[in-house]
């Protein structure tokens, strides 16, 4: 492989106008297909084989016209103090607010509260449920603006007036923090790199790299129904790898220059050896998001799939784009060590001043002495970042999933205001009916089966209220409206769903008639509890398939089971710092948290296949490093000294700029994106500078020789892959001989 790239480097270096000019129409024709492409929404989210979906396509079958799927919004009213919302003038606004409503184009139902029981005890809070013909994504925007303009109307009469439900739905935002994350990690690229030039070809690589991604997902998003949190995660994880990929190139690039080699050979060496180590890289990231598809939950499959295409764009602009551009850049970028006449470089020196220069070069950096502290006490290196891992995973121990709802949102939207009105007025458990579906087409009397389940599920605990029975025209199905007595997220309304079902069960064996449970408490619940038992089943595969990867990489048993089980401390501790943040409330107003709650169910297992691809990313980098040192024939110790010499810097100011792109993703105004941004870049500063930076040479060091073991069987069966480079080594071998005989000749 290091060959193939070699060449590859050289020839994007040569044709760089070719190289150039293909990612340039690959960006415009994506472009292009983006801005003819209709807006994405939310894609629509279904969970096949549970439960909560077979009930909802019962209803889209058995109550057809219903719009089952489409929007729904709650308009809700509070009367001024002292005032009753059946005050004549109140009823009057309200009454009017609603035959507003009615005339909308894509209105089918509009409640009465004063016909429907809308009304709360007290009298102080009515609503009125909007029901639209289309989902929430598919909605005209005019819909929207007719709804806000209703409920300013009914304002202007002196009522509050809110609303909920999913009518109001926005495209997340990100905010400028994402803005302030490509600036951090444009300064550490100036600083690693020691050149604006070098520094800017990265975050320009990695912006075409997004750009061509996230242009395709949009342009594809309303034929694949991907939503809008689809690009913002891709675009998340795509800016994060371009640009780390591409500093590897670069980095291995001036390395080469200050050995000695022309810029087309030192372009040729860097895609053959750092691209290389890209290319597996990235084919664990790509294992661990298409690895999602596993859970068989169709969004979180879109969002890994689309991810995972940003990311092999990411790879193929590191082997192509960046060897191109360097062509363009030539003596501009200058070889490690020297910096840019901007930035201090490039100036006449005198005798003193370059043997001052020469004693630095020689003197150990950073990365050397660190490592070599390491190795000198491995185990307590070890021991101490094991232990304060397992301190910040604690937390994990008390995760609580589930799926984020109006009572999450921020406290200063509507949605979140016409959330705790509700609850004022009608109890925590109004913000999150429960459906229940009764199929009594086998039955001999559907009437009474619909009464025994109202009656049953009356006898249970946690319920506030049971509507009759709503049968639909042919009478062999009916739906009953449950209230329970807690919020949509709490354990006890989830215990709800679970004796409702039991006692469908029973229903089931009387009568033959079958009770399912849906409606959005109960997906939510659905979706928790398939997410918990796809997790084993997707480490195993994803972890699994990554072991075999790093085997054939770096030919060891020890070395790729190290890396996995430093991917679990990283991961859990990372959730544990998530459980502390968003469940527990700690550091909530520096990180912008205004509502603790259970984490999302989606969360924990979209963190381990981001995070897996990850971490690899970092083993891979670092530890070929050291491989190659060993390979070339130093000792183990010694060759994790060399590794860390050349690759620390370059792994430091890599996990720092992905640390700050993630970051940036926390000032979004979706829960989600904010959840995901954080739990990154905590995971990220754990892997990168715990467990690859401390905890990877302190293992090594301790197992010496028996790090790079393999069967001699499964050595001769793997392919060579040559990550090393050691087939550009033997190049230089033979480049060396054919000089001697020139010479011998000439002599």
């Amino acid at each position: 492989m290091a060959t193939f790239l070699y060449r590859l480097g050289r020839f994007s270096f040569r044709k760089r106008h070719f190289v150039a000019l293909f990612w340039v129409a690959l960006l415009a024709l994506a472009g292009a297909g983006a801005a003819g492409a209709p807006a994405a929404g939310n894609s629509s989210f279904s969970i096949p084989g549970t439960e909560a979906q077979k009930a909802f396509d019962l209803l889209d079958e058995r109550f057809p016209g219903t719009s089952a799927d489409g929007a729904t919004a709650r308009v809700v009213f509070k009367a001024p103090d002292g005032q009753k919302m059946t005050d004549p003038g109140n009823k009057a606004a309200v009454q009017d607010t609603v035959e507003e409503l009615s005339g909308g184009s894509e209105v089918v139902q509009v409640s009465d509260p004063y016909q429907g029981g809308g009304v709360s005890r007290d009298g102080s809070i009515a609503y009125a449920s909007v029901t639209y013909e289309v989902s929430g994504m598919e909605l005209e925007e005019s819909s929207r603006e007719a709804l806000k303009a209703a409920a300013e109307d009914a304002r202007a009469s002196g009522l509050t007036v809110e609303i909920g439900g999913d009518a109001l739905q926005a495209v997340p935002e990100t905010g400028s923090a994402e803005i302030i994350g490509i600036g951090v990690a444009a300064v550490v690229l100036v600083i690693t790199l020691g050149s604006l030039l070098a520094a800017g070809l990265p975050l320009l690589t990695a912006i075409v790299g997004v750009g061509i991604g996230v242009a395709s997902i949009t342009a594809l998003a309303s034929t694949l129904d991907l939503g809008s949190t689809t690009s913002i995660l891709a675009s998340m994880i795509g800016l994060a790898v371009g640009i780390d990929y591409a500093l590897f190139v670069v980095s291995r690039y001036r390395a080469e220059l200050a050995e000695g080699r022309t810029r087309e050979e030192a372009a040729g060496r860097a895609v053959g050896t750092a691209g290389s180590a890209v290319v597996f890289a990235g084919l664990t990231v790509v294992i661990a998001l298409v690895g999602l598809s596993v859970v068989n939950i169709p969004m979180l499959t879109k969002m890994g799939i689309a991810a995972a295409g940003t990311v092999a764009v990411a790879v193929l602009i590191a082997l192509t784009l960046i060897p191109a551009l360097l062509g363009y850049a030539g003596r501009r970028v200058r070889p490690a060590g020297e910096k840019s006449k901007l930035l201090g470089g490039g100036r006449a020196k005198d005798a003193k001043d370059a043997k001052d220069a020469k004693d630095k070069a020689e003197r150990p950096n950073m990365g050397t002495r660190w490592a070599s502290f390491v190795v000198r006490r491995p185990l307590a290196v070890l021991l101490l970042g094991v232990v304060g891992l397992g301190a910040a995973a604690v937390p994990a121990g008390s995760l609580e999933l589930g799926l984020p709802d109006d009572g999450s949102q921020p406290v200063s939207t509507t949605q979140r205001r016409a959330y705790d009105l509700l609850s004022e007025g009608f109890g925590p458990g109004f913000n999150g009916p429960l459906v229940v579906v009764v199929d009594a087409e086998g039955s001999d009397d559907p009437q009474a089966v619909f009464k025994q389940a109202g009656d049953e599920i009356k006898a249970l605990d946690n319920v506030v209220n049971v509507a009759p029975a709503a049968p639909n025209k042919a009478g062999d199905t009916a739906t009953i409206a449950v209230i329970p007595d807690a919020k949509p997220s709490s354990v006890a309304t989830e215990d709800l769903v679970h004796d409702i079902r039991a006692a469908g069960a029973d229903i089931k064996d009387g009568t033959g008639a079958d009770v399912l449970v849906t409606g959005a408490t109960a997906m939510n619940i659905d979706v928790s509890q398939k997410l918990n038992d796809a997790l084993v089943p997707y480490l195993v595969l994803v972890v699994g398939l990554a072991f075999l990867l790093l085997i054939v990489v770096f030919r060891s048993i020890l070395v790729p089971l190290k890396a996995a089980l430093g991917f679990l401390l990283s991961v859990l501790a990372a959730l544990g710092a998530v459980v502390a943040v968003y469940q527990w409330g700690w550091l909530s107003g520096l990180m912008g948290v205004e509502e603790t709650g259970p984490i999302m169910s989606m969360m924990p297992i979209f963190m381990v296949g981001v995070v897996f691809g990850l971490a690899m990313d970092y083993e891979v980098f670092l530890v070929t490093r050291i491989r190659e040192a060993h390979v070339h024939g130093e000792k183990p110790a010694q060759a994790v000294v060399t590794g860390f010499r050349y690759s620390a810097r370059v792994v430091t100011a890599a996990a720092i700029i992905m640390i700050a792109v993630f970051s940036g993703f926390i000032g979004s105004s979706d829960s989600m994106v904010k959840m995901i941004g954080f739990g990154l870049a905590t995971a990220v500063l754990f892997d990168a500078f715990v467990v690859r930076m401390a905890i990877v040479p302190a293992v090594l060091a301790l197992l010496g020789e028996k790090a790079w073991w393999l069967p001699k069987w499964l050595d001769r069966a793997l392919p060579n892959v040559d990550v090393e480079g050691e087939s550009l080594a033997a190049l230089d071998r033979a480049a060396d001989k054919d000089d001697e005989d020139k010479e011998l000749v000439r002599a």
